[in-house]
């Protein structure tokens, strides 16, 4: 029996924040939907309120479930806890054991682009992941961060600047 996936993609709700570096995440959960050839997102409210969207690769035997944050990334993990034990309501008892949470962030320490995947671990200053680490209760979880790389000043305001900054069109091809 394959693992069922929730993919959860952590960044600024939508339309203010859509293409901003911060929301890196949800920009991969995007394109992943659409290689997929998943449906369009939708409201669940089953599910934390996030946008939604489920299918099955025939090919791997999997289902996934794609889940975008609606929250606002600091304090995301309240609705990435409530996602996931809606996720774990809707599955049978053996789906349950085998079950994995996915969460999909920006990276500010990582090179524009690169793709970097760890379970567990601490959140090396990152607030969304620090929100999600404290909801879960300390339950371990892939992350997959998605580099942005960093202003060269290190001044919590000029950060705020950069990551809420829409992508160019050569960084969202990265």
């Amino acid at each position: 029996m394959s693992a069922r996936l929730l993919v959860a993609s952590l960044g600024n709700p939508s339309p203010a924040y859509t293409n901003t570096l911060h929301s890196a995440g949800h920009e991969v959960l995007s394109n992943l939907r659409h290689y997929l050839l998943y449906p369009q997102l939708s409201r669940d409210r089953s599910l934390g309120d996030g946008l939604v969207s489920r299918g099955s690769l025939i090919s791997h035997g999997s289902d996934y479930t794609l889940w975008q944050s609606p929250s606002l990334m600091n304090v995301s993990g309240k609705a990435v806890s409530t996602a996931w034990k809606g996720f774990l309501r809707g599955l049978s008892p053996d789906e349950r054991s085998t079950a994995k949470l996915v969460v999909i962030h920006d990276d500010l320490e990582g090179t524009m682009g690169k793709v970097k995947v760890k379970i567990g671990g601490s959140a090396k200053g990152h607030n969304g992941i620090k929100s999600c680490i404290n909801s879960l209760g300390g339950m371990e979880f892939v992350r997959i961060g998605i580099g942005i790389g960093r202003p060269e000043s290190r001044e919590s305001k000029d950060v705020a600047n950069y990551v809420l900054r829409k992508m160019t069109v050569v960084e969202t091809r990265k």
